[in-house]
């Protein structure tokens, strides 16, 4: 996906605060946070939202779930923490890569971050 602002973090063409990465996943720091943690993780692989994970592709959302219970534990967010994924443009999806927030380091409230 050449146009595509997550492939292209992907590749290395546009920069990003790493926190972790493997072959098959990277999570990065979002350059807005909504939260104290705001972190993003995605699979590398272009996957366009929730709504494209079928059997083929899923083992990468459940190696991403593993990723995340790492990373909040690395981030220190032991009173807990929120996963968001929004799916299409009228859930507010601006980057059409599949993708999880992991938003923590205070108190939530019942919006979204």
């Amino acid at each position: 996906m050449n146009d595509c602002l997550f492939c292209k973090i992907v590749a290395g063409i546009i920069p990003s605060t790493k926190v972790y990465e493997d072959e098959t996943v990277l999570a990065f720091r979002d350059i807005a946070p909504m939260a104290p943690t705001h972190i993003l993780v995605i699979p590398k692989a272009h996957i366009p939202d929730a709504a494209s994970v079928t059997p083929e592709n899923s083992a990468v959302v459940a190696h991403i779930f593993e990723v995340i219970g790492e990373i909040a534990k690395s981030e220190g967010l032991d009173e807990g923490f929120r996963v968001v994924s929004n799916c299409g443009a009228h859930a507010g999806q601006t980057v059409h890569h599949l993708h999880f927030h992991i938003l923590g380091g205070r108190q939530l409230t019942l919006e979204m971050a």
